[in-house]
């Protein structure tokens, strides 16, 4: 059995958190500064990690391998497995011509000012898709619509990519806060409201924050109406679903609650300066004409039809069908957990009918549909090979980052980072949003975030004398905000545009508002923390 060592470099706690720092530095420097294609900063980064966990944190090279092979494994089956259906569900709307009738619908129903439409898509729909399937595919979807209104493609993304915060941690129907319960044994309901207290907040000041990135903050006097009904509106929802009701369904009602809020607040107001502000939609595309009711009607079929299937899908429980527990071979109970004091049990969790076979049922579905309104049945065939192109780059580097994860996790790089982190004492709330941060980086899921930090987090609480829950919420809420530059994200968001291979270039604008909110969050954790603590559910 291998023993994960904690401070292998010199018996130095500090020099082992720099050599583990090693791998995501690589990753960093590759894609922001040398701006390499995700799917070569990721494998440089996976050579580098390979090369410390067994030359310095002497990791049997067959446990490496087959660490890295089972994030390969779950980066393929779920995680791809959804966003290549939530993709092959876009491009059956595109082939069939239902998503230039969403185009429209969109330029005949609300003011075609640059700015309303980034809310309502960028943020209201994009956290719709968020909800629903999650793992970049929010930014994909809502960046092509945004780039067929007329927005410039890195513009349409890198905003997508900020907006795609504050609905994370209930994401995927609120697997990531379930997961963090089960490997905290905290209550998942107190940590949905743990969370609904701190994510609401961001959610009220990112549309206010990414206008005045896009238009100024001159714009903002005119444009803040709209700002506050899109935040305001998801907001509140988020706070009350998940304090209330539960971490399934925050951000789908979240969102559609702000969907419908600022479509029929436009109806009535709109800013006075929205001529300045006009899309270029009608320069750059031809038949603009408003789509009639059943027009509309198909329109909007596939989105609302993918939010309804997973909902009714995830609470009949149907992903738990025919599912099987597997012990991942040489690796299972061949790693000893230091920092935990017990065996690391390797298992791989395979559901043939998990959320990506809903959504694969939803595009069936839809194709269907759309072959009886007129369309040729090819579509079907014809999304499928656009799909492989958009993503095939994107598949590569999720294996490579995702395998780099868990290499991470097994070698036991990510217990020295995470250890390191924790000896900081009474300013630990505020670095505890960075361990989320980096886990995400890696990962690009809260889920697997959680899954790695999450007890981290609570050990650490509680020798700290600090809140357990607040401390496994932080973790949650710290990983979404780098989710904006995790290379699995960014890589899947550029898949349906012009900047393939050029996802360096996305991170180095958001890198810094990475940074802005995840320090921001962590201020509020500490005021949380040492300041109103009677915040904190019990």
């Amino acid at each position: 059995m291998f023993h994960q060592l904690l401070e292998p470099v010199g018996g130095n706690l500090f020099l082992s958190f720099l050599v583990g720092l090693l791998p995501i530095v690589v990753v960093l420097v590759l894609l922001g500064i040398m701006r390499r294609p995700a799917w070569q900063a990721a494998l440089a980064g996976l050579v580098v990690a390979l090369i410390i966990a067994v030359a310095v944190w002497q990791m049997p090279i067959n446990l490496a391998a087959s660490s890295t092979l089972e994030g390969v494994a779950f980066a393929l089956f779920p995680v791809m497995w959804i966003v290549w259906n939530a993709m092959w569900l876009y491009n059956v709307a595109v082939r069939a011509g239902k998503f230039d009738l969403f185009r429209r619908w969109m330029i005949h129903n609300v003011p075609a000012d640059k700015r309303i439409l980034l809310l309502l898509i960028g943020f209201s729909f994009g956290a719709l898709m968020e909800g629903v399937a999650g793992f970049g595919t929010p930014v994909a979807i809502g960046s092509a619509l945004l780039i067929s209104l007329g927005f410039p493609a890195i513009e349409a993304i890198t905003l997508t990519l900020m907006f795609d915060t504050s609905p994370v941690a209930f994401g995927a129907l609120g697997v990531p806060v379930t997961t963090l319960g089960a490997v905290t044994n905290l209550h998942p309901s107190l940590l949905s409201a743990m969370i609904g207290r701190q994510l609401p907040f961001f959610a009220l000041l990112l549309p206010f924050y990414a206008l005045a990135i896009f238009s100024g903050f001159r714009s903002l006097r005119t444009a803040w109406p709209v700002a506050l009904v899109a935040g305001g509106s998801f907001a509140l929802t988020q706070f009350v679903v998940s304090n209330f009701v539960g971490p399934e369904l925050p951000d789908v009602l979240a969102a559609l609650v702000s969907l419908i809020c600022v479509i029929g607040f436009v109806q009535v107001w709109k800013p006075r300066d929205t001529e300045q502000y006009k899309a270029s939609f009608s320069e750059t595309n031809g038949n603009d004409s408003k789509p009639s009711a059943g027009e509309a009607v198909l329109a909007w079929f596939p989105w609302v039809m993918v939010s309804a299937g997973v909902i009714a899908w995830t609470y009949g429980k149907v992903a738990s069908v025919g599912q099987s527990v597997i012990a991942w071979p040489s690796l299972n109970k061949l790693v000893f957990l230091t920092l935990y004091n017990k065996p690391y049990v390797a298992t791989y969790l395979f559901q043939p009918l998990g959320t990506g076979t809903a959504i694969l049922a939803v595009v069936l579905v839809t194709w269907l549909v759309f072959v009886a309104t007129g369309s040729s049945p090819m579509i079907l065939v014809q999304a499928l090979a656009d799909s492989w192109k958009q993503l095939r780059f994107a598949i590569l580097t999720v294996m490579l980052i995702i395998g780099l994860a868990y290499l991470f996790n097994y070698s036991g790089i990510a217990y020295t980072l995470g250890l390191a982190i924790s000896k900081v004492g009474a300013i630990f709330p505020f670095f505890s949003v960075f361990l989320g941060w980096i886990a995400c980086f890696l990962s690009g899921s809260d889920t697997s975030s959680n899954a790695l930090f999450g007890n981290l987090q609570v050990v650490a609480a509680k020798q700290l004398n600090l809140s357990p829950v607040l401390m496994a919420a932080s973790n949650s809420s710290g990983a979404v905000m780098s989710k904006m530059i995790s290379p699995q994200n960014v890589t899947t968001g550029v898949s349906t545009s012009s900047l393939v291979g050029k996802e360096g270039l996305i991170v180095r604008k958001t890198f810094v508002h990475s940074i802005i909110l995840a320090t921001a969050l962590g201020l509020l954790v500490m005021a949380q923390q040492y300041l109103i603590p009677w915040i904190i559910p019990h």
